[in-house]
């Protein structure tokens, strides 16, 4: 089991960074919020959880062991695989997730791309005992509010190897398409990079 690495960012992508570990450099797949506070060429910390299938070893990274704890317990829920369980923690912070689930929030659940109705209500039913305790004023989802997503893309965009200037022009693109409530981050990330991919 690899818990944790720790390196330097030798590369970083939409959905993943290459963190040298003495002279190896190891693929982590992360959430677009967690690569956007790597900097290629800078020391970096990762807690890791190691998901083994038949034909894949697959290392997934995040920012601090909470949200690595949460990653592996949302798997043991029903139908939960480790790229949903990353898909909760890219819309949601860990606090997030626990006061959705503690309070039985589907709505809030519901969010995350590949979680409908009942897949919520089947996380509420088989982890809400076991979420551990849920902080007071837990907010909502991670950078959905209006003010927020656009910093965090621009800097997810900077992060992954486009100038200031180029990461302010995809937001303000993105921008321009958003109306009524605010998709995820990475959803807006995603467009961001499209756009970008249009004019490189």
């Amino acid at each position: 089991m690899i818990a944790s690495v720790r390196g330097t960012v030798t590369a970083t992508g939409p959905d993943h960074a290459v963190v040298e570990v003495g002279g190896i450099g190891l693929a982590v797949q992360c959430a677009p919020g967690t690569i956007a506070e790597l900097r290629v060429g800078q020391p970096a910390r990762l807690a890791t959880s190691l998901v083994v299938r038949e034909d894949s070893l697959t290392l997934y990274g995040f920012a601090d062991d909470d949200a690595k704890q949460l990653f592996e317990l949302l798997q043991t829920a029903s139908g939960v695989g480790p790229r949903l369980a990353q898909a909760v923690l890219a819309v949601h912070t860990p606090d997030a997730v626990r006061k959705a689930i503690a309070n039985a929030d589907t709505a809030a659940l519901t969010r995350v791309p590949g979680i409908g109705k009942k897949g919520a209500e089947r996380l509420v039913l088989e982890l809400r005992d076991r979420i551990g305790p849920v902080p007071v004023g837990a907010d909502g989802a991670a950078g959905v509010t209006a003010g927020a997503w656009p910093e965090q893309v621009r800097q997810a965009l900077v992060g992954l190897g486009w100038t200031a200037a180029q990461a302010e022009q995809a937001v303000a693109a993105v921008a321009e398409t958003v109306d009524g409530e605010t998709p995820p981050v990475p959803v807006l990330l995603k467009q961001a990079i499209r756009l970008l991919g249009r004019t490189r």
